[in-house]
């Protein structure tokens, strides 16, 4: 996956900033380029605004490899796996994915993370700031019988937006991209290449993720891009894309401090679980959501120009209620839009509060989220 074999060394040195397998690629595109999860990444093309704004009409290939895929197997992984996350991973039928949550003891999110039913085994998608520690921990509390691999020489493309469809069955990547709902996934070959490819992505599109070995992910990638519905998209159109669908972000909107109830993920604690418990916390989150969490994520709405940033305190009057986690300029929407923690009490949608910035105090208001309706294939 890149030229490093860990990010960590043993002596505590620095560790040295990776390079993706389409690093050259990205450079060759003029992409200005950011380190970001310990990797070196493609923060624009052309401009911030305009990609966000090719997302949304036609279709953006983002380069995701720096996220961690892993795959969990051998009999009773399923099971296994199930014990340490808050979904009914065992009852995921084969070719299904799911959004869940890898949680500590005391039930805060250690990451959150997609999980696929690949028939013999589960293929796991984890975040890149966060997947060498996924990785300890889950071969720290994973039975022994049960073998977990890092697909360490795989690349992850994620094709994004309302005409990623038509693009990809150009190729004839999926015979009938049709066939694949959204949170479904299919294997298919391209040029005798495998390939892993889900209708899933995080830009709340419509949208593909693809599984590929690294060494043909940027003959595969400029095959995309000479689409002519395909653009590459650098990771700042990415966040933007990413708010404007009220998705959260590990380690800005969630952390290990935070539960799912009051991080509004409650829909990831399967009904089955809820009644049985079982999962790491499972007694703290619970009582929370019998009795509602304290404080919440919301989604804030402001006025003017000028944008909230993470860390900007939230006021309801004189009153500090919560924190920004998340904010932007929504190009979409034309204004300024933020995701908070903030306390329940004043998280009722209409609730006006404000935003302190640079010793001024922003409008807002609360708003339901997402900002920019779903459009996922289902």
């Amino acid at each position: 996956m890149s030229e490093c074999a860990d990010p960590e060394t043993d002596d505590g040195a620095e560790a040295e900033t990776w390079v993706l397998p389409l690093d050259g690629w990205h450079r060759e595109l003029g992409a200005r380029m950011v380190e970001f999860a310990g990797y070196w990444m493609p923060v624009q093309y052309e401009g911030i605004i305009a990609e966000h704004l090719w997302t949304r009409e036609s279709a953006g290939l983002f380069d995701v490899s720096h996220m961690g895929q892993l795959t969990v197997s051998g009999e009773g992984a399923a099971e296994a796996l199930e014990a340490l996350l808050p979904g009914d991973i065992s009852a995921l039928k084969p070719g299904r994915v799911r959004y869940s949550l890898l949680l500590a003891e005391d039930g805060g999110i250690l990451d959150d993370l997609m999980v696929t039913n690949a028939g013999d085994h589960l293929y796991l998608v984890v975040n890149g700031a966060t997947k060498w520690d996924d990785i300890a921990y889950l071969r720290e509390h994973l039975p022994d019988e049960i073998t977990l691999n890092h697909l360490d020489d795989d690349a992850l493309l994620a094709l994004q937006g309302p005409k990623a469809a038509v693009a990809l069955g150009r190729l004839g990547l999926v015979p009938d991209p049709g066939d694949l709902r959204f949170m479904q996934v299919g294997a298919c070959r391209w040029d005798d290449v495998p390939l892993r490819v889900s209708r899933s992505g995080y830009t709340g599109e419509d949208g593909f993720e693809i599984s590929v070995p690294a060494e043909h992910a940027a003959a595969l990638a400029e095959a995309l891009c000479g689409q002519p519905e395909v653009k590459p998209i650098g990771l700042g159109a990415r966040d933007s894309l990413r708010l404007e669908a009220g998705l959260p972000l590990y380690g800005h909107d969630l952390d290990p401090q935070t539960d799912p109830v009051s991080a509004d993920l409650a829909f990831a604690i399967s009904k089955k679980r809820r009644e049985q418990g079982g999962f790491p916390g499972a007694e703290r989150i619970l009582q929370l959501l019998a009795d509602g969490a304290p404080r919440r994520r919301i989604g804030l709405a402001l006025d003017g120009r000028m944008a909230a940033r993470e860390g900007a305190v939230v006021y309801s009057g004189d009153s500090e209620v919560g924190v920004v986690t998340s904010g932007g300029f929504s190009p979409s929407l034309q204004h300024p839009i933020a995701m908070a923690t903030i306390d329940t009490a004043s998280a009722a949608h209409g609730a006006t509060l404000e935003i302190e910035m640079r010793g001024k105090r922003l409008d807002a208001r609360v708003v339901p989220m997402p900002f920019v309706p779903h459009r996922y294939h289902r």
